[in-house]
């Protein structure tokens, strides 16, 4: 499964763990706060709707954040901007750990999520770019399933903090505890060169892009078709695995009754499982095609989401079928992050990139929206069903729209792509 590994260079070798333990932190960083919400409720008297605000805001500054991330990675260096966005989340995550309110808070949190959204298409770029084409897929998925190996993390530092600190501080060690990804960019600036091609494009260039014109070039006429097509395939990836994760656990608890959601069990289980669908997922990627395995991955978490709503389950079943739900979910992100790198061109490769992906990510929340609308009048479940089908098949549509892209070579393209040899 991993054999790739000991056929790719010393120098793929170190930007492979760079990216890895960039998205690793990543998840860490994300996955504490929801993990201290419950604290922060208590301590600031904070009503669901506030955490929920935070939340959300913090998902439209992850989106901005990724756009504007991976323009600045077009314009100063992809490893440059890794280095940046790392200092940046992990400094407002220390920060967090001094807020004294709501609206301190909601600040902090909203510019953690700007570096978080920027360190993915920073890093997502150095991989593509970097990595050998034919290992691409497996690469990018494996680097994707750093997000269930930060989130795991999560759990354990959770669980040793709260178990030593007592809880009225222990959601600011946690947060105090975020400084330390930041030694990562020590490393990353001794180990880590700028890919070839980017070296290659920057001694090319007659004169430097502004900064507004480089953002805004994923919509000249030539790649406007893949610019939306690849914000839809965001949209429906993200939107389907927010329609089902937003609403399964309350589905699950008030109309099934079942009680396995909030054991430590079930969450190794989901955990477990997204790691093994990411890695699944970059094999199949470069075996069967971007297109396909998406199509495959998106039939397949349709199919579950429909056991889930549909059978009735006990806590045990339930516990099981929580590996099949929690691979499939992953599979089609980790299918993103080699495709979208593969559309573009190398002078707006990290603005197309961090664009299309974090696009998807804002307007996903149009979902779980509508689950909640429909159920009104109809089932839960069925609400659930249907609108995962919609999402999962706008994914499906956008994919097929789009060229097939396996094998194709990231070196550094004329600014002005025809359109034709994008449809090739």
């Amino acid at each position: 499964m991993f054999s790739w590994y000991r056929q790719i260079t010393s120098r793929e070798r170190k930007t492979f763990w760079a990216c890895f333990g960039g998205w690793s932190l990543d998840a860490l960083e994300v996955q504490m706060f929801g993990l201290a919400i419950p604290a922060l409720i208590a301590a600031f008297a904070l009503t669901k709707g506030d955490a929920g605000l935070i939340s959300g805001l913090t998902l439209v500054t992850s989106a901005i954040g990724g756009w504007v991330g991976g323009t600045l990675s077009d314009r100063y260096g992809r490893v440059r901007t890794l280095q940046w966005m790392i200092l940046w989340f992990s400094f407002f995550t220390f920060l967090s750990a001094f807020v004294t309110g709501f609206y301190p808070l909601l600040f902090v949190k909203a510019m953690q999520g700007f570096g978080i959204g920027g360190e993915w298409a920073a890093g997502a770029v150095l991989m593509a770019e970097t990595i050998n084409p034919k290992y691409r897929g497996k690469v990018m998925g494996t680097v994707q399933s750093a997000w269930a190996v930060g989130w795991g993390l999560a759990v354990a530092l959770f669980t040793l903090i709260y178990s030593l600190v007592p809880q009225e501080f222990a959601w600011r060690v946690m947060f105090f505890v975020g400084l330390l990804p930041s030694l990562m960019i020590i490393w990353v600036r001794r180990n880590v060169p700028e890919p070839d091609s980017f070296q290659r494009m920057q001694k090319e260039k007659a004169a430097p892009v502004s900064f507004f014109k480089s953002m805004s070039g994923i919509f000249r006429p030539e790649l406007l078709r893949v610019t939306l097509l690849g914000g839809l395939l965001g949209l429906g990836a993200h939107g389907g695995y927010h329609a089902v994760m937003t609403w399964l656990p309350t589905f699950l608890k008030t109309e099934r009754n079942l009680s396995v959601l909030n054991s430590g069990g079930y969450l190794a289980v989901i955990i477990l499982a997204f790691w093994c669908g990411c890695v699944v997922s970059g094999l199949l990627i470069d075996r069967i095609g971007r297109r396909k395995n998406i199509l495959l991955f998106a039939v397949c978490c349709v199919v579950t989401v429909q056991a889930y709503v549909f059978f009735p389950l006990s806590n045990t079943q339930m516990l099981f079928l929580g590996f099949p739900l929690g691979f499939f979910a992953a599979g089609i992100p980790a299918s993103l992050g080699a495709f979208f790198n593969e559309l573009y061109p190398a002078d707006v490769r990290g603005a197309g990139v961090g664009f299309c992906y974090n696009f998807g990510r804002v307007l996903s929340a149009v979902f779980p929206f509508l689950v909640g609308h429909m159920s009104e009048s109809m089932s839960l479940g069925s609400a659930i069903g249907i609108d995962a089908g919609i999402a999962y098949g706008v994914a499906v549509i956008a994919a097929l729209c789009l060229p097939e892209t396996r094998g194709r070579s990231l070196e550094a393209e004329p600014a002005a792509q025809p359109a034709a040899a994008l449809a090739k």
